[in-house]
């Protein structure tokens, strides 16, 4: 629902009424993941749930639907060509009718999201529940109700979990929020803050990584310790630019399990200390940037330092996947391709070559409502 947020507060907040569709469930090739949306109202639309496969027969539904209502779309279904649905997938959609008056928390929803305060919304999406009801949770508060204060509390804590990990789908519950039970689904959309993508070192090659990681919806910080370099004009695209010393500037970050690290000094007076300090945060991805003989003199200074074979292991260098990369352009495209393919698991080979499923978010079929 992030994509479509701006557009769809401006008809809440004139008092408008429209049809929200969700993603909440996937399987198999499905070409979308849980989270995704599509406003309707009217002949406007905004957002997507499918890429195009069956935006025409969810587009009928949000328009005409008056209460949450969930259908699946797929391969599962007699009439999957008849919806277009042609992709081998299934996905599981709510749709629902939104106004003030049945979605009244969706004010702080927008402005926490925009704030970058985390967030997560959590729907019974199928069982014995309200079909639709919503409960909205914050780090330490909460609004809404899914109907039990029992489940109320199992949820919370699921999705504060969810949140920390910046993961969104479906949870199961007995009807009493017994945890051990399937008899209910609740859908858990999280809206945590973007990202971090640190960049050490004020070259090029830089602002390349930092368009790219925009693109990808990271909150980029730019750092060198040269002020004549790092400043914001040579680096629109970032969040902020550093002037101070990397190593320093790292040990007064947070640094958490969907941080990445790109240090592309290739200097030992700026990279060995920095990753010193780096590979040993809870960082997703540290990589660093230089030649096989650059990387086999900073290993040996690294070991000097003290770190373990085990900490040197999580080190990405040379940085990126193997693009035949030439130019700074075309080096970030090959860090955000390791970034993408250490996200979903993909092999890095031409899609023409392997078999098998394509979207590596898709979830087991025994996960689907």
């Amino acid at each position: 629902m992030r994509e479509v947020l701006p557009e769809i507060m401006r008809w809440w907040r004139s008092g408008l009424r429209f049809g929200l569709a969700t993603v909440v469930s996937t399987f198999s090739s499905a070409p979308r993941p849980p989270g995704a949306s599509m406003a309707v109202r009217g002949d406007e639309v905004v957002g997507s749930v499918s890429g195009g496969c069956v935006e025409g027969a969810v587009f009928e539904l949000a328009a005409e639907t008056e209460v949450p209502v969930l259908r699946r779309y797929g391969v599962s279904d007699d009439d999957a060509f008849a919806v277009g649905l042609t992709c081998g997938g299934i996905i599981d959609i709510l749709v629902e009718p939104v106004s003030i008056e049945t979605f009244p928390e969706l004010g702080d929803i927008y402005a926490s999201v925009r704030a970058h305060e985390p967030v997560a919304v959590a729907t019974i999406v199928g069982g014995p529940g309200r079909m639709g009801a919503r409960r909205v949770i914050w780090p330490e508060r909460t609004a809404g109700t899914l109907g039990l204060d029992r489940l109320d509390q199992a949820v919370d804590d699921d999705a504060r979990g969810m949140l920390a990990q910046g993961l969104t789908g479906i949870r199961h519950y007995g009807g009493h929020g017994e945890r051990r039970l399937d008899d209910l689904a609740v859908f858990v959309h999280s809206f945590a803050p973007p990202p971090r993508m640190l960049v050490f070192g004020a070259i090029d090659f830089a602002a390349a990584v930092a368009r790219v990681g925009k693109f990808l919806g990271y909150h980029v910080t730019v750092c060198d310790a040269r002020p004549v370099f790092a400043t914001p004009k040579r680096f629109p695209e970032a969040d902020e630019v550093v002037v101070k010393w990397p190593h320093d500037y790292l040990a007064t970050q947070k640094v958490d399990e969907r941080t990445v690290i790109a240090v592309l000094t290739h200097d030992p007076k700026f990279d060995v200390p920095l990753l010193e300090l780096a590979l040993r945060t809870d960082a997703d991805y540290v990589g660093a940037m230089g030649s096989r003989r650059t990387h086999a003199d900073r290993l040996e200074r690294l070991r000097e330092a003290g770190l373990t074979d085990a900490e040197l292991g999580r080190l990405r260098s040379p940085i990126g996947l193997d693009l035949g990369a030439r130019t700074p352009e075309e080096t970030a495209v090959s860090i955000a391709a390791e970034l993408i393919q250490l996200r979903w698991g993909g092999s890095g080979r031409p899609l023409s070559e392997t078999r098998g499923r394509i979207h590596g978010w898709a979830e087991k079929r025994d996960e689907a409502i």
